[in-house]
């Protein structure tokens, strides 16, 4: 007797020659990771360049050193977290969709707290938003689809 694989305890094997049809979600979350890899690698490479003084074309004013302390902690927070949460995200590994989580998460809530250093546009939120709910929908379904 073959083994049976998942789901087909309850709906019996498939017949040899049926093709699988629908969206294949397990590939769709891989490009959603890819993408958001990007974003965020991206990200991490402008508070890399604010630091270094490489952003001040970007976003003009004093230099790094000489912006307040609460600036320069979530600019060096960002740095270090959007580039792990980005390398995270490439190599589709669980932590990865955890640190950007957490990554994205922190933003809407520093930018809620502190708007004078972090300021955050409806449009803005409404896409970290719409990226999540992307993310745990195509999780879920890779996760539940028939192999």
């Amino acid at each position: 007797m073959a083994a049976l694989r998942d789901g087909e305890v309850l709906r019996g094997p498939r017949p040899a020659g049926e093709a699988r049809r629908g969206i294949r979600w397990r590939l769709l979350l891989v490009w959603l990771l890819r993408l958001l890899s990007v974003v965020w690698i991206g990200k991490g490479l402008y508070h890399w360049a604010m630091i270094l003084g490489l952003g001040l074309w970007l976003e003009p004013g004093p230099a790094f050193e000489a912006r307040p302390l609460t600036f320069q902690a979530i600019t060096v927070y960002f740095a270090v977290f959007d580039l792990v949460a980005g390398v995270g995200l490439w190599l589709t590994a669980t932590w990865g969709g955890v640190l950007w989580l957490l990554a994205a998460v922190s933003q809407l809530l520093l930018g809620f707290f502190f708007p004078r250093w972090l300021t955050l546009s409806p449009a803005l939120i409404g896409t970290y938003v719409a990226l999540m709910l992307a993310y745990f929908l195509a999780t879920w379904a890779a996760e539940n689809q028939d192999t």
